[in-house]
């Protein structure tokens, strides 16, 4: 499998995770909560916050979809890097807020890892690109073997 393959999976994988976490918790903010890993959730009105959840997933997930449709790969691998600040930034809170560790590494930190490894590949892949607004450089037409014939006088 070439890279560009290895590296076009993962970035569907990783894209539809983000975007059904989104929707999921967009559509089902309390059975989509605890998974995640913190001991308690909010009190009262703590609906709101899970949704907006919710659509920040789903929309780091439309970026994704967007650049990868319009093949813009090098800025797809930098923002598939600081897309995976969110789930380590989840991975702290967790954390932080005396949660699951299991959770905060097994979740939240290896799709962290996951997101950030695929950005690097993606720029690895692109690395050896050429640079926008280059051109190859051209090259010279072969010389023809058929000779150029004067032309022939009218009569």
């Amino acid at each position: 499998m070439s890279l560009k393959n290895l590296n076009n999976t993962l970035i569907a994988v990783i894209t539809l995770f983000v975007l059904y976490l989104g929707l999921s918790f967009i559509l089902f903010p309390a059975a989509s909560t605890p998974g995640v890993g913190l001991p308690t959730w909010p009190e009262g009105d703590g609906g709101g916050f899970l949704v907006m959840k919710g659509i920040r997933e789903f929309s780091m997930g439309l970026v994704l979809v967007a650049l990868w449709l319009t093949r813009h790969r090098r800025a797809l691998g930098w923002v598939l890097l600081m897309e995976a600040v969110a789930p380590f930034g989840d991975m702290i809170n967790v954390l932080t807020h005396h949660g699951s560790a299991a959770a905060a590494f097994g979740i939240h930190g290896l799709t962290a890892a996951l997101i950030a490894a695929t950005g690097a590949l993606v720029l690895r892949e692109t690395r050896t690109s050429a640079p926008l607004g280059t051109t190859a450089p051209a090259t010279a037409a072969p010389a023809t073997a058929t000779p150029v014939r004067a032309p022939r006088p009218v009569a």
